[in-house]
């Protein structure tokens, strides 16, 4: 029996560090203090300060051969208590080095929501970063496997680093970014379930719907001032597949190729391209139409067969017609102009009569595009992620996990609310759904009170950071 329970401990370790060997590298790249990130993001809601690693890992590349790909990994630098991991997924790059990595403008949020308490994962994916060759342009399947990747190799990093991880595990990712979020929460919940547990998860402004919506505006009249997309999708596609075309010629119009083509080589970034391709469809068709770069004959094929390879890939990459298990939030706004909020929509309705848990679309700026939506989409997931973030004293955790309801009350509320019971000594920041801090106070064990003085009427939330968890309250304001 003894040898028995050696050699099953024995097999269970080997296993398990099979799964592990994925992380080959990790510099350290910069340390942030607390007050730093309060100062620089102006964000009372910061709990520690964090250090900005680059990693390299390994995954399969474009072949399915195991090869190397880079990432950022932020990690709280207060090594008491126990940490969520959240992966954030990042929007279309315009260069290679246009990636968290190289600490591009996207790794600014991975620094915000570690500096609020988790171990962020930001993967460059394929092609980017230090992964060679061509970035396969939202393909759903290298997505999620460069990012399950480097979650894997975050747990060797938080081992190596002894940085206690408690199993949470949150997805988000902005404009590409929540394509491959949703691409890599479904590969989580229904191939990997035994490995990773997803608590949360919150696209935010994806093309969800490859081969429906996105499909319907690349083929429309439309003026669109992003055309450059085309092109990568079908370099992207072309790469993956390898039957979408002979010859790049059957596809643009000859005018266009050459500017195609020397993006394909890496010679003009993807921004280079985009300016170019408007310039052109300007000059040459009087508005920036992307279909009027493509051959006619190529167009009507796509149309009329539904089995044109360009639409068998485009329909492969959906990543909406399934069941999310974990809370899950599409977070949109009306007035995108890159990515259609349809999206959001019809993956609620597609999901939700699938059988998921809890899928609900939010609109989080209605007048908002799609720059615009980055902040109040990024700021409804933090406060969303915070209402099931588990954050623990390695010491106490086992006490806190007993502790009570905390109460507070009444709400609605006119002249003051009550917040009653906390554990222990926290802040306290009010604030409108807009995210504008409106008040901030240092909160006491027990009971604490909140002057409701010279707020209007309406909705604000409340967010309670105690020693080692947060609570997330709205709050209703009435006036006689």
């Amino acid at each position: 029996m003894k040898k028995l329970i050696l050699f099953a401990l024995a097999f269970l370790f080997a296993s398990q560090m099979l799964v592990a060997q994925t992380l080959l590298t990790s510099t350290f790249l910069q340390h942030k203090t607390k007050n730093q990130l309060i100062a620089e993001f102006n964000n009372p809601l910061i709990r520690n300060g964090v250090n900005l690693y680059k990693v390299t890992y390994l995954t399969p590349n474009v072949q399915g051969v195991s090869s190397t790909a880079s990432g950022l990994l932020v990690a709280p630098d207060n090594f008491s208590k126990i940490y969520p991991m959240l992966c954030y997924q990042h929007g279309t790059s315009s260069s290679k080095t246009d990636v968290p990595s190289h600490l591009n403008g996207e790794s600014q949020l991975a620094t915000i929501l570690s500096g609020m308490g988790y171990l962020v994962a930001a993967p460059d994916y394929l092609g980017l970063g230090d992964s060679p060759g061509f970035h396969p342009y939202v393909h759903a399947a290298t997505e999620a496997s460069a990012a399950v990747d480097l979650l894997r190799a975050a747990r060797d990093f938080a081992a190596q680093e002894v940085l206690q991880l408690n199993g949470q595990v949150f997805v988000t990712g902005y404009s590409q970014g929540g394509h491959a979020a949703m691409a890599l929460h479904r590969k989580l919940e229904l191939e990997l379930s035994n490995e990773f547990s997803v608590t949360a998860a919150a696209p935010m402004s994806g093309p969800y719907s490859i081969g429906g919506i996105m499909r319907e505006l690349i083929l429309s009249e439309n003026e669109y001032f992003f055309p450059a997309y085309i092109p990568n999708t079908i370099l992207s596609y072309q790469m993956m597949y390898g039957n979408l075309y002979n010859d790049l010629s059957e596809v643009f119009k000859p005018t266009y190729v050459p500017a195609i083509t020397k993006f394909g080589n890496g010679e003009i970034s993807l921004s280079e391209l985009n300016t170019t391709l408007i310039s052109l469809l300007t000059a040459n068709e009087g508005a920036s139409v992307p279909l009027k770069m493509m051959q006619d004959a190529m167009v009507g094929a796509i149309l009329t067969n539904p089995q044109h390879p360009f639409n068998v890939a485009l329909n492969e990459n959906n990543v909406y017609d399934w069941a999310p298990t974990a809370p899950t939030r599409l977070v949109y706004c009306t007035a995108d102009d890159q990515v259609p909020f349809e999206n959001a929509i019809l993956a609620d309705s597609v999901m939700n009569a699938n059988g998921a848990a809890e899928v609900v679309s939010f609109n989080a700026g209605p007048s908002a595009n799609h720059t615009g939506c980055v902040f109040p989409a990024t700021f409804y997931t933090i406060l969303f992620f915070s209402t099931l973030q588990q954050l623990e004293d390695i010491t106490t955790a086992a006490i806190n996990a007993t502790t009570g309801h905390l109460d507070i009350f009444p709400n609605p509320a006119s002249e003051a609310v009550f917040i009653k019971n906390l554990p222990g000594k926290g802040e306290l920041h009010l604030l409108n759904l807009n995210g504008r801090l409106l008040r901030s106070m240092p909160i006491v064990q027990g009971d604490n009170e909140l002057s409701l003085n010279g707020l209007s009427a309406g909705m604000y939330l409340m967010k309670i950071t105690g020693e080692d968890r947060i609570w997330v309250n709205k709050l209703m304001v009435r006036r006689e």
